[in-house]
């Protein structure tokens, strides 16, 4: 087992001997902290007996879209609202997002619903702005390895959510939570969304033997991502079950009022009923991994103003 003492230094580059424990990974592995880890911020901890539930589009639209979504999402029992606003695309001619009027409107939903809020953050030179408005930042599969961007996030005030690269293996997905760590920032959730194989009948291959094997391997928290991870809406349900049965600590789904219309990824988001029928469905399960999901909170939603730029509600 990896020593405490073994560690010196915090926030600027963490010194641990390259000799010490059997994986390439030090700080995010078991043998440096035998305990799992659990991500607080609020009232709100990953890793917990709570499985948590994150829900929201794909992208930010309109502000009646993301302001529908959240309260929908909120009363059907998740936690956590997503939603992009700065669009990583494999064209240049799709829809890139609304960049920071997109993060002016997540932050007044988050007024609105009390639900704090999850988005991806593309470039290091983005962190500050980005982390003006998010609860947690997302690093997307397509920046896993982006080690100027990771060394940035070590130094945030604010717990990152990192996924895993489309091509990268258990080890490298952990060594670019190394690099997470190594920098200062402790507060990491990992998240399966599929990676690239030869099958092509799914958008990618959700790969849920990750999620015991990073148990087994790092003590940090592992979400699972159905949507991204089967690119088809009828696979969501049926993958976001499985995931739960697996034992990963939650899920990140996307969500949208009308997913025919969506800017983007429209044909893996689902439907608001669908999505409350999603949580009715994986109550049980989580049941029998000992783990609650949030009671429903039906109400109306509250349309307040909000000053735009008001920073991110959550204490770090």
């Amino acid at each position: 087992m990896l020593s405490a003492r073994s560690i010196s230094g915090s926030g600027g580059g963490t010194m641990i001997s390259k000799t010490n424990g059997s994986e390439p990974f030090k700080l995010v592995s078991r043998e440096f902290k035998p305990d799992k880890s659990i991500v607080k911020f609020g009232d709100i901890e990953i890793g917990s007996n709570e499985f948590i539930v994150m829900a929201g589009p794909c992208s930010v639209e309109t502000r009646e879209q993301i302001l529908e979504t959240a309260q929908a999402v909120k009363a059907a029992g998740a936690r956590i609202l997503r939603g992009g606003a700065f669009k990583p695309r494999t064209s240049p001619y799709d829809f890139q997002g609304l960049e920071e009027e997109g993060l002016k409107l997540l932050a007044e939903a988050r007024r609105a619903t009390g639900l704090p809020i999850i988005t991806e953050v593309l470039s290091s030179e983005d962190v500050e702005l980005v982390a003006e408005y998010a609860d947690i930042l997302q690093v997307g599969a397509r920046n896993m390895q982006n080690f100027k961007l990771l060394k940035r996030l070590g130094r945030a005030q604010r717990p990152v959510m990192l996924k895993r690269g489309m091509s990268s293996t258990i080890r490298e997905f952990l060594m670019a939570a190394e690099y997470i760590a190594f920098h200062g920032n402790s507060r990491i959730i990992l998240c399966e969304r599929g990676i690239r194989t030869f099958e092509t009948a799914t958008r990618n291959t959700l790969d849920l033997a990750m999620v015991p094997v990073l148990d087994e391997l790092s003590h940090l928290p592992v979400i699972v991502d159905p949507s991204h991870g089967t690119g088809k809406r009828k696979l969501v349900m049926p993958m976001a079950k499985a995931a739960v049965a697996v034992g990963a600590d939650g899920l990140i789904v996307e969500v949208h009022p009308c997913p025919e219309k969506a800017w983007s990824d429209g044909q893996q988001s689902l439907s608001l009923d669908e999505f409350a029928s999603l949580m009715e469905q994986i109550r049980p399960y989580a049941a029998l991994e000992g783990k609650r999901i949030a009671a429903t909170e039906p109400g109306p939603l509250r349309l307040e103003p909000m000053a735009f730029g008001q920073g991110a509600s959550a204490q770090v």
